[in-house]
């Protein structure tokens, strides 16, 4: 497949659906305003201690319910206590999300694991296997793509990237991560997807045979200036205009 034909370069990416006041980020009805707008979808996929598979970014529940605690420790039952940002939105499951979006936009899928990788990416490697869509993942973590690359080399996968320069990090995790050093014998990414703040790179520069993506673009001025130097961008808070 060329990724360079694709709906990967051909509409901007809604980050976590096109959420805003009274629409939380990775919501049902975040996506349906996507859809209904016809923006792809990038979405948060990480485990619960049941093996659920939820759609859901931060590793606590603080940010974005009234309660504390992380997210690795709740199980599906315990989702049913939980509202997103005062609304009536809950956290939606994986096979929830599948089943609403049913292949009426792409699905930009990032695969949140910092831990130990193969169940959550079987995980999504079976849920995906009989969806009727487009998609491909995404993850900072090399070894996810990896896997992806052994076990599933059909689904694009993306290498996302930043400068890491406020994340705590080990120094030589972020060496090697900002440099994308671990894409040509680790990762195999199919595309690289890089922090909007730091682009364009020398790093990045080294890869112009893959589609570039850049995240997070949040206004259209900053849109105008970031789309000269990427293929693509995941944006928010505004809707992209040409």
């Amino acid at each position: 497949m060329d990724l360079f034909k694709s709906w990967l370069v051909e509409n901007p990416i809604a980050h976590r659906g096109l959420h805003e006041k009274g629409i939380p980020e990775n919501s049902l009805a975040a996506f349906a305003k996507a859809i209904e707008n016809g923006y792809p979808i990038e979405l948060d996929v990480q485990l619960l201690s049941d093996g659920t598979m939820i759609v859901f970014h931060d590793e606590t529940l603080s940010r974005l319910t009234n309660n504390d605690g992380y997210i690795k420790f709740l199980t599906k039952e315990d989702l049913a206590m939980l509202t997103l940002a005062g609304t009536k939105e809950h956290i939606p499951t994986f096979e929830e999300v599948l089943s609403f979006v049913n292949g009426q936009v792409p699905l930009l899928i990032e695969i949140k694991n910092s831990g130990k990788v193969g169940s959550l990416e079987s995980k999504v490697i079976k849920a995906l296997k009989n969806y009727n869509g487009e998609f491909a993942i995404q993850s900072f973590n090399p070894f996810v793509l990896q896997f992806f690359y052994k076990h599933a080399p059909e689904i694009p996968r993306g290498q996302l990237a930043s400068y890491f320069k406020n994340e705590k990090l080990p120094l030589f995790q972020k060496y090697f991560l900002k440099r994308l050093a671990l894409c040509k014998k680790v990762s195999h990414p199919d595309f690289i997807s890089y922090d909007a703040k730091f682009l364009p790179n020398r790093y990045v520069n080294k890869f112009k045979d893959k589609p570039l993506l850049a995240w997070t673009v949040s206004s259209q001025s900053e849109y105008m200036k970031i789309v000269k130097v990427c293929d693509n961008v995941i944006f928010e808070n505004f809707e992209p205009k040409i």
